[in-house]
């Protein structure tokens, strides 16, 4: 399987990120584990989580997921195969980016993870309480002990990208390695229009959450259909707008002549973005994964990209600024 460099960093990475959320939520521990092997079987090594996944679940106070992917790289002896990503900001019992704060979200994770260093570690919030310098600053003395390798920033806006890398260079601090963001097909304008021309002029690699929307870009959330998902109502609203149905009829078009599926073909899509590095997904049962694994190796030809530009090039079927996990 072909592997990525993620642009200013030591991280080679597959080009599907297995996001965590569901861990601990969704997929109970057996199931998150038959699921990991499964990607790590097809090749897979890039593992995404949060100290703050899954908080939101009745009985859950957060680090489940954490723990769940810690138990299976201390039972499959794997660790130096995976790069292993998390976050810190958004968890109830350390919530923001204070120094103290990131230090002991960090601590707490390593021992969850059940490792001795995180390949990337994402600011999961923008905290205007606290400065830059502070954050980063705590960040890099995480780094210099060897606890994190890379930095990285999630759910933030252009301007305040912009003001984060030129706070690191004027204090001679690590400079995000990564960004994190919503983007798919039917959600294209904030990333595009704010956030793009940044990590252009950085030169900053981007790995895209919601890739398939909330599962609506994997086609089962049609008008009308009942589906047995937590995110049915969420991932189902596109389908309520002349713009998600027609992103889905050019899925169809498109994965009906190369004999796979819509969501392989809107994960080649976002693969073919510039700046994307991998495309961040979940799966609650190897059966989902194996749907997503096949866009990791599916390449767009011009024609087809063009086909599905042209669909997804309509006002956004829901506002801006909606959950964000």
């Amino acid at each position: 399987m072909t592997r990525r460099r993620l642009q200013g960093t030591a991280l080679d990475v597959h080009p599907l990120c297995l996001g965590g959320s569901v861990f601990g939520w969704t997929a109970d521990t057996s199931t998150s584990h038959r699921v990991l092997d499964a990607y790590a079987d097809a090749g897979g090594n890039f593992l995404d989580t949060a100290d703050s996944y899954s908080q939101w679940a009745p009985g859950n106070s957060g680090g489940e997921s954490e723990r769940i992917i810690g138990t299976w790289l201390a039972s499959r002896g794997n660790r130096d195969r995976m790069v292993v990503a998390t976050k810190v900001g958004r968890s109830e019992r350390h919530p923001g980016l204070d120094a103290a704060t990131v230090r002991r979200a960090a601590e707490e994770s390593l021992r969850r993870l059940r490792t001795d260093h995180i390949d990337l570690y994402y600011a999961h919030i923008d905290d205007a309480s606290v400065p830059f310098e502070e954050t980063l600053g705590a960040l890099d003395a995480l780094r210099r002990e060897g606890l994190v390798r890379h930095v990285a920033v999630s759910n933030i806006t252009g301007p305040r990208l912009t003001e984060a890398l030129t706070a690191a260079e004027r204090a001679d601090l690590p400079r995000y390695s990564a960004l994190q963001t919503p983007y798919n097909l039917v959600r294209r304008a904030e990333f595009e229009r704010e956030l793009l021309p940044v990590c252009l002029a950085a030169d900053l690699p981007t790995i895209p959450y919601f890739a398939l929307e909330q599962g609506f870009l994997t086609g089962k959330y049609r008008s009308g259909r009942k589906v047995a998902s937590a995110r049915a109502e969420a991932a189902s609203a596109p389908g309520r707008t002349a713009a998600g149905r027609a992103v889905l009829f050019a899925l169809d078009e498109l994965a009906t002549a190369r004999g796979t599926t819509p969501a392989a073909v809107a994960l080649a899509w976002l693969a073919g973005r510039p700046t994307v590095a991998a495309a961040l997904a979940s799966a609650r049962t190897p059966e989902q994964l194996k749907e997503l694994l096949a866009g990791a190796d599916l390449v767009l030809e011009a024609a087809e990209t063009a086909l599905l530009d042209a669909a997804s090039r309509t006002p956004e079927p829901f506002p801006v600024g909606a959950f964000r996990p």
